[in-house]
């Protein structure tokens, strides 16, 4: 079914069999179309393991060796490669009909997407964290960057469902006024940009031409701006309505009350994505159900992060949906290297990265001359 089918069916009030399926099948067909991927494949439901509390973490022996014929999780080559394996990994999780998706990439990545004179376009996976001469660390912007760039490309994936049925919901009114004016004029963003935090503006940004004056505003007019502003900002956070698809961008532990709120609310029918929550570091969650919430029935359906380095130096770990986790490592010289492998549960625990990474043999050179920042920059070079 081509991609105007699928939109003609949605103009056709009382036509078709797709009116009278559940909202979640639109969703996979929609995206399958804007994927090129053939609709007619996710019609029928397809079977699932159920998953299980137990994990296993399996050795990978030979890491330095090994033929073109393994079947072991294939780690992305470049920024381009990660881009289409993380959209894989979402469409294999709308065809299982999940609601309830986790999205993690490298803290501070950058995807170029907002750079439009970087030469290299396909870049490798040194791009999404710069070397150390080009790097002059981590700053809040760079961080937001980041952010926004992935959730732009989130927005660009779900295009076909029609920007008022997408919600790019970021923390505070600031970030999410910074996504509207770089992505205004730009059709293939079209998305409801709104903010948790309607009152958190963080020194707004101002769209006037520079050295213009402000038009000065009588009493009344100011009192109008005022009123309409606190009533915008009063009240629970709510999506905006007939909002199908939801991605919180970088959501903190103070934003998951809220995220848990609009889940419980909103119940499976809308698609809630989580872009770079790092779950994972978040120690207390506001109640018992919240925890289950979010360590349970959110899936990570890709995940690519640092491992933890005193554990296991210079390693990732990596996840794309329904694969197992991987736990790799690039030697100095060479492509990377999958040195473990984990079934169930989530990431890899500190002392299972170390039970790995004890098995296999690094020289005393690479010992001491690696670096986490110099590893993940050379990485897939």
């Amino acid at each position: 079914m081509s991609i105007n089918e699928v939109m003609r069916e949605r103009k056709r009030p009382n036509s078709g069999p797709l009116m009278g399926r559940r909202k979640g099948l639109r969703i996979t067909l929609l995206v399958a179309a804007a994927l090129s991927i053939p609709s007619h494949a996710f019609l029928t439901p397809t079977p699932t393991t159920p998953t299980t509390p137990s994990t296993r973490l399996q050795m990978i022996g030979n890491i330095f060796g090994g033929g073109s014929e393994s079947k072991e999780p294939q780690l992305p080559k470049d920024v381009k490669d990660a881009i289409s394996k993380c959209r894989g990994a979402v469409q294999k999780g709308l065809e299982d009909r999940i609601s309830r998706m986790d999205v993690e990439m490298p803290v501070g990545a950058d995807y170029g997407v907002e750079n439009k004179k970087s030469k290299n376009k396909r870049g490798n996976l040194s791009s999404l964290a710069k070397d150390n001469e080009q790097q002059e660390g981590l700053t809040m912007e760079k961080l937001d960057t980041s952010n926004r760039e992935l959730a732009r490309l989130f927005v660009e994936m779900f295009q076909p469902l029609g920007g008022e049925h997408i919600a790019a919901v970021f923390n505070d009114e600031y970030l999410a006024e910074q996504a509207r004016q770089k992505w205004s004029n730009d059709i293939s963003t079209e998305c409801n940009i709104v903010a948790i935090d309607r009152k958190g503006k963080r020194g707004i940004i101002k769209t006037g031409k520079k050295g213009q004056k402000k038009k000065a505003k009588g009493f009344a007019a100011k009192m109008a701006d005022e009123m309409e502003e606190d009533n915008s900002a009063s009240g629970p956070f709510n999506l905006p309505k007939d909002t199908e698809v939801a991605m919180f961008v970088s959501p903190g532990p103070k934003e998951l009350i809220a995220i848990e709120r609009i889940c419980n609310e909103g119940g499976k029918g809308t698609c809630v994505i989580l872009l770079n929550a790092r779950l994972s570091l978040i120690e207390k969650y506001a109640s018992d159900d919240a925890r289950k919430l979010f360590t349970e029935e959110f899936e990570p359906v890709w995940s690519l992060s640092a491992a933890p380095q005193l554990e296991s130096p210079g390693c990732l770990m990596h996840r794309a949906y329904p694969g197992q986790w991987v736990l790799a490592r690039k030697p100095m010289v060479g492509p990377p290297k999958t040195i473990a492998l984990k079934e169930g549960g989530g990431k890899f625990s500190g002392d299972e990265c170390k039970e790995a990474y004890s098995q296999i043999e690094v020289s005393e050179l690479e010992k001491g001359t690696e670096k986490l920042a110099e590893n993940m920059a050379g990485w897939f070079k």
